[in-house]
């Protein structure tokens, strides 16, 4: 099984990396099988605060045939995050993945492109709550019903509201692909 997760410029670190934590945990100490393939615009980002980070793939290198979920770390607008997340072709990959019914997995603001791609439209959601409460609005501006909840699941798709919930978010998409067991004891090996 693999993972997609998509990496854009921007992508917050604590984010990117809950995912990359919770499933090689589950690798090594669960034998779990699933892999987190990593892909973006170009072969290398810039994370938020400047730090670059290698990916696996480029966008239009990914078929999402061969991926059983898709992960979305949220990130900064002063780092470019925008540009690309709001980016068609992703948008595109995102409805891929809604369309063949697979989870879709996001953190604080990653839930953004995901309302801007169509597939949260009439349905529960959170993202960033804080600063104001505007990224909240601002998904609310894509017709999706906010909820001022720290993590929602609605129609296979994650949605939280910011960093704090990362690894609360890689449980439950570890949780989705394998077990609540499965999860829960990754849970509790690694002290959560």
């Amino acid at each position: 099984m693999k993972v997609l997760l998509f990496l854009a410029n921007g992508a917050e670190m604590i984010e990117l990396s809950a995912f990359i934590d919770v499933f090689g945990w589950d690798r090594h100490y669960n034998n779990g099988n699933i892999n987190i393939v990593t892909c973006g615009f170009s072969k290398e980002i810039k994370s938020t605060f400047n730090i670059p980070i290698r990916v696996d793939l480029l966008i239009e290198e990914v078929k999402t045939d061969d991926y059983n979920a898709l992960a979305i770390p949220g990130g900064f607008a002063d780092y470019g995050f925008y540009e690309e997340a709001y980016n068609e072709k992703f948008l595109n990959l995102i409805r891929e993945f809604k369309n063949q019914d697979k989870p879709i997995a996001s953190i604080c603001v990653g839930a953004l492109p995901i309302g801007k791609s169509g597939i949260l439209k009439g349905k529960r959601g959170t993202t960033y709550h804080l600063m104001g409460g505007r990224r909240q609005k601002q998904l609310e501006e894509f017709r999706v019903k906010v909820e001022n909840e720290p993590v929602i699941v609605e129609d296979n798709i994650i949605t939280s509201w910011c960093p704090s919930t990362a690894v609360e978010v890689a449980f439950k998409l570890l949780e989705m692909l394998r077990s609540r067991n499965d999860s829960d004891k990754i849970r509790e090996i690694m002290g959560f």
